[in-house]
């Protein structure tokens, strides 16, 4: 096919998720309709958070980040996928692949840093209770935020910049439903060994120091609340930490599936199924198991349905 043209005009074909299931309608229809979910429920968690002041507080401001970048995951490749229905392949231009990877590498390692900080947060909240004020106060949390979308930007830019500085010549069709690093590498005609174990490398630093605060957070969250008197601290302590603990084993998991273990492992349409499940299932249980376990959240959509009905009548 010859050397493909590195600039804006050279297109990638993406295989179609729906090319690789019997049921194409049913398919289909259940990523639309989670896609919406995914959308209406953390909009709407959005909006509880902004509009009661009850959850004014950090954990509130860090969970609408994460609620934010919920959004904004799904966004970035379930439009494209589903706009070319029935096409088992579409295609995608140079700009916009290279669009896909930044933008996904940078709300994938934004979320994961994020997550690791809200551990922080319910760490201090647990074993420093008195000097939560303090340790968590606005200007900390606004400089957390910071600090995750900063390492978010670093990573994307890094891995945009590298992966679409190769030559891509064997073939332009991805096996995959979006660009992802992965995926684009296999079809470079130059020496990627280097680079993919750079990315192995840094992909180790970049889930397992987050998970490594993670754990070191929960083990003394853990401990306090095992030293606890009041059944009634020790129930709330451990049904908010709960929510946030899944929360991370529903996206670390498939993460360290994802970068951690080698390709040989596993195929292409696991591939798939595993970015299906970070990019879309995952930003829709996010705010489900946040309001299903979370007390002063059921309130607050509470408060915000008998506004809605208030206006109505």
């Amino acid at each position: 096919m010859g050397d493909m043209n590195q600039s804006e005009s050279s297109n990638f074909i993406l295989v179609s998720l729906f090319s690789k299931s019997g049921s194409h309608e049913l398919l289909l229809c259940l990523v639309a309709a989670m896609f919406i979910i995914c959308l209406l429920g953390n909009t709407v968690l959005l909006f509880m958070i902004w509009l009661d002041s009850r959850l004014h507080t950090p954990m509130y401001y860090l969970l609408s980040q994460l609620s934010f970048l919920d959004v904004c995951f799904p966004m970035i490749t379930i439009p494209k996928m589903v706009s070319k229905f029935p096409k088992k392949e579409s295609l995608i231009s140079f700009g916009g692949c290279a669009a896909q990877i930044f933008f996904l590498t940078l709300i994938g390692v934004a979320e994961g840093v994020l997550l690791a900080l809200m551990s922080y947060d319910r760490f201090v909240a647990v074993c420093h209770p008195l000097q939560y004020p303090v340790l968590m106060r606005h200007q900390i949390c606004m400089f957390m935020v910071a600090f995750s979308w900063l390492a978010g930007v670093l990573n994307g830019s890094i891995q945009t910049s590298i992966t679409l500085n190769f030559s891509y010549c064997a073939s332009r069709v991805v096996d995959h439903f979006f660009c992802e690093v992965p995926a684009l590498l296999k079809l470079s005609c130059s020496d990627t060994s280097m680079y993919e174990l750079a990315l192995s490398i840094s992909g180790v630093l970049i889930l397992m120091l987050p998970l490594l605060l993670i754990i070191t957070s929960y083990g003394q969250v853990l401990r306090a609340v095992l030293h606890m008197h009041s059944q009634e601290a020790r129930n709330k302590a451990f049904t908010t930490c709960s929510s946030h603990i899944t929360v991370v084993g529903l996206f670390y998991g498939a993460a360290v599936f994802m970068y951690m273990v080698p390709g040989s492992y596993h195929s292409p349409y696991q591939d798939n199924m595993i970015s299906l499940f970070y990019s879309l299932i995952t930003p829709t249980l996010n705010p489900l198991i946040y309001s299903l376990r979370n007390r002063e959240v059921r309130i607050a959509f509470l408060k915000l349905l008998n506004k809605l009905k208030s206006r109505q009548n």
